[in-house]
């Protein structure tokens, strides 16, 4: 085999044991943190969605030197098992984008260290301990919940607003964590079922309407004398208007995110319902993967959503364009 074939192995083998195809569903997370707290990306967002890729990496080559013995046996095609990367080396990849991750958090300041330390922790425990324990779905949807609260911390310093996003995206990757327990195994219909079920609740509330879609006209909005009492008997003269009418809610013009956000939550749904319900069909180990598949893919539509929800229809169109690119990757090496 020429050099040239040799390095060329081993850059695949690598973008095996990394899943450069899921790295795509890494920066939403960043993004959809920091337009739930109200603020635009910025110099400290970038450090934050460099600090999520290293640590989302850091994971995914910590979960095959931890799963090295189990992947003999059901992926003997992995690239630690098949010899063409070394325990060694990736454990000491591992350590090394964990320690390059908390460095860039550290420059994005110390909101944003705060989030990523619990983050790294949760990362190392769930592949080292937690992964195959009854904990381990909601330590993977704690990290990627972690991972938009960093988006928000990083940009603002504060992470409250940005909660209620972190819930949604943190209930999707239980349900796809909770699914792929058993995509080696199969049979088990219960956990696609499931993720079905949590499909469809994030659906419902991603479309329920905001609060913000109807405001009641304020008083500088309201011709003068509308609402000053008038004697009984007399018309209301032509520069006045009832005052039920006056009080009355008035529709805001439509937003661009107000027509976005349904087309991204469909795009969403329709990413991964029919992959969950083949699986509820026939829990075979090919159908359980292609699940689980479809399920990290749809991170990418659902973080455009939460992104649009909060009012930042830009950069939920450009979140969106992730997809097609993570799509294209996956065509040569697997997501999963």
């Amino acid at each position: 085999m020429s050099p040239a074939a040799r390095r060329a192995g081993r850059l695949r083998a690598w973008a095996e044991l990394l899943r450069l195809p899921a790295l795509v569903t890494v920066p939403g997370d960043v993004l959809a943190g920091a337009a739930a707290a109200g603020a635009r990306p910025g110099r400290r967002t970038l450090l934050a969605v460099g600090t999520s890729v290293c640590l989302y990496e850091a994971g995914m080559a910590l979960n095959d030197w931890a799963d090295r013995a189990e992947d003999a046996v059901d992926r003997p095609h992995r690239p630690l098992p098949s010899g063409r990367v070394r325990p060694a080396a990736a454990l000491t990849a591992a350590g090394a984008l964990t320690a390059a991750g908390l460095g860039l958090a550290a420059r994005a300041g110390r909101p944003a260290l705060t989030v990523a330390v619990p983050l790294a922790a949760t990362v190392w425990a769930y592949d080292l301990a937690l992964k195959h324990t009854p904990a381990g779905p909601a330590a993977m949807g704690a990290a990627r919940a972690l991972d938009l609260l960093l988006g928000a911390a990083a940009t603002t310093g504060r992470t409250r607003p940005a909660l209620p996003s972190a819930a949604l995206l943190g209930t999707h990757t239980l349900a796809v964590t909770t699914v792929s327990r058993t995509e080696t195994r199969g049979g088990i219909p219960l956990a696609p079922l499931a993720g079905l079920a949590a499909t469809a609740l994030l659906t419902r509330v991603l479309t329920r309407p905001t609060p913000t879609g109807l405001r009641p006209t304020s008083d500088a909005a309201t011709p003068a004398g509308a609402l000053a009492p008038r004697p009984t008997g007399t018309r209301p003269t032509s520069g006045a208007m009832p005052l039920t009418r006056a009080l009355a809610p008035r529709p805001t013009p439509t937003r661009p995110a107000d027509a976005v956000v349904p087309a991204l939550t469909a795009l969403y749904a329709a990413t991964v319902a029919r992959p969950y319900a083949h699986a509820v069909l026939n829990a075979s180990p090919p159908l359980t993967q292609r699940a689980v598949g479809a399920g990290i893919r749809a991170m990418v539509p659902l973080q455009a959503a939460l992104v649009a929800r909060a009012g930042a229809w830009g950069t939920a169109l450009v979140t969106a364009a992730l997809g097609p690119l993570g799509a294209r990757l996956a065509r040569k090496v697997s997501i999963t």
